[in-house]
C-alpha cells in the first residue's frame, strides 16, 4: 500500500515525469527481467525505477559480480530504493546521462537497461536524449526492454518510439503481452546490434 500511495502523490505533483497512478505488477516486473542472465560479470541499469517493483526483480536475479545502477529523477523514488536494495546503486539524475554516470562507474557499456520511463509523456526532446543515450551505452548484443501498455501501443506516438529505438539498435523488438497488469501491456526487448 506504501508504494501505490507514494506512487499516486508523486504522479499527482508530476504527471509527465511518473507516467502512471500505480506501480506495475509483479507479472509485469517478472516479465520484464525473464530471460536476462544477471548472474555474472554484468551491468544493468533501470531507468525509471519509480517505487521499486521492477528493482525488486533485479535484485532477486543480482549476482555477487553484478552490478546493479537506477536512475530516476524523483528524490524520494530514488531514497526509497537505496534503503530497501542496498546492492542497487541508486542516483537522483536524468537518463540523459546515462553514458556519464556508467563511466564514471567504470561500468561503460551496459550489458542490458531496463525502462519503466513514460515515454509517452515525456517532451520529445527529452525522449531523443534518453534513446541517444540508451543506444550509446549499451554494448553490441546487449538488451534494452520496456513496456507499452496495450491500450496506447497502436498509437503514433507509441509507434514512433518504437521506430526510433529500432533505429538506434539495429533491429526490431521482441514482443510478449503481460495481462496480469492494470492495464495489460506489451513487453519489449531490443538487442543491439
Amino acid at each position: 500500500m506504501n508504494e501505490h500511495l507514494l506512487m499516486l502523490g508523486r504522479f499527482v505533483r508530476s504527471p509527465r515525469t511518473v507516467g502512471a497512478v500505480a506501480p506495475s505488477s509483479r507479472a509485469l516486473a517478472a516479465e520484464m527481467v525473464r530471460g536476462l542472465d544477471l548472474s555474472g560479470r554484468t551491468t544493468v541499469v533501470e531507468l525509471g525505477p519509480g517505487t521499486g517493483v521492477v528493482t525488486r526483480a533485479i535484485a532477486a536475479t543480482l549476482g555477487p559480480e553484478a552490478h546493479a545502477l537506477a536512475i530516476d529523477v524523483e528524490p524520494a523514488f530514488v531514497a526509497s530504493i537505496a534503503a530497501r536494495y542496498p546492492r542497487i546503486e541508486a542516483v537522483c539524475a536524468s537518463a540523459a546521462d546515462l553514458s556519464s554516470l556508467l563511466r564514471a562507474r567504470g561500468t561503460f557499456p551496459a550489458d542490458h537497461i531496463i525502462s519503466g520511463l513514460p515515454f509517452a509523456s515525456l517532451p520529445g526532446e527529452v525522449t531523443t536524449s534518453i534513446l541517444d543515450a540508451i543506444g550509446a551505452s549499451l554494448r553490441p548484443g546487449g538488451t534494452f526492454t520496456t513496456f507499452q501498455y496495450l491500450n496506447g501501443y497502436p498509437t503514433p506516438l507509441a509507434g514512433t518510439f518504437r521506430q526510433a529505438m529500432t533505429a538506434r539498435m539495429g533491429s526490431g523488438p521482441a514482443r510478449r503481452v503481460v495481462w496480469r497488469n492494470i492495464p495489460p501491456a506489451f513487453v519489449l526487448r531490443w538487442r543491439h546490434q
